[in-house]
């Protein structure tokens, strides 16, 4: 069976690297890893998301999926008075976040090993949902994010997302639609797009 940054336990050899990122025009260095999603640099777009995302400074913000943390991290900088939670998957990328969020000394974070929104308490919700999903994963996992996110919203609460267009970007914005009414395609470079879905009062 091949292994893909979506498995919960990566078996290939550990492979430890540091990266710098300038992200919301300040420096970050992260710890990566062998087995978490784009270990060599902030993917593109990541770093599309990161720079386009909105959220209050006392937001209550979740990251589906946050790999080594550079989209949550990021955004508990953001919302400095507010909270941020990262899940994941996958173990290492878990490890490495935690790790990271220590380094970087950001508090206002929990991270926690999960497969979607299962780790959470019943009935928690969130201001604002940030995601890269895992493509490759396959579309009924990436709609099951969509459908997730809209129960864990509060309402006026917005889903982010990136999403290539040739990696079904036109399927998820017709799929948000049926989940969420209101969607909205506020950024697109590098045949990348961020969508914005809203949760209505």
């Amino acid at each position: 069976m091949n292994e893909h940054y979506y498995s919960k336990q990566p078996t290939t050899a550990s492979n430890r690297q540091t990266i710098q990122a300038t992200l919301r025009g300040k420096s970050y260095s992260f710890v990566t890893e062998a087995g978490v999603f784009s270990k060599r640099e902030v993917d593109f777009g990541s770093r599309l998301l990161i720079e386009t995302m909105e959220f209050p400074k006392d937001a209550k913000v979740l990251d589906v999926g946050c790999g080594y943390g550079p989209i949550g991290l990021t955004a508990a900088m953001l919302a400095s008075e507010g909270t941020v939670t990262m899940l994941d998957v996958n173990e290492r990328a878990v490890a490495t976040a935690k790790e990271n969020a220590e380094r970087l000394g950001i508090k206002n974070v929990r991270i926690m090993l999960s497969d979607r929104y299962e780790a959470l308490a019943p009935g928690e919700t969130f201001d604002a949902i940030l995601t890269n999903p895992p493509i490759r994963a396959g579309k009924s996992i990436v709609h099951s994010i969509f459908e997730g996110a809209f129960e864990r919203l509060r309402p006026g609460g917005a889903l982010w997302i990136v999403i290539q267009k040739k990696q079904g970007a036109p399927s998820a914005f017709a799929k948000l639609e049926e989940t969420f009414g209101e969607v909205r395609e506020v950024a697109k470079d590098k045949g990348y797009r961020i969508f914005k879905a809203i949760k209505q009062n």
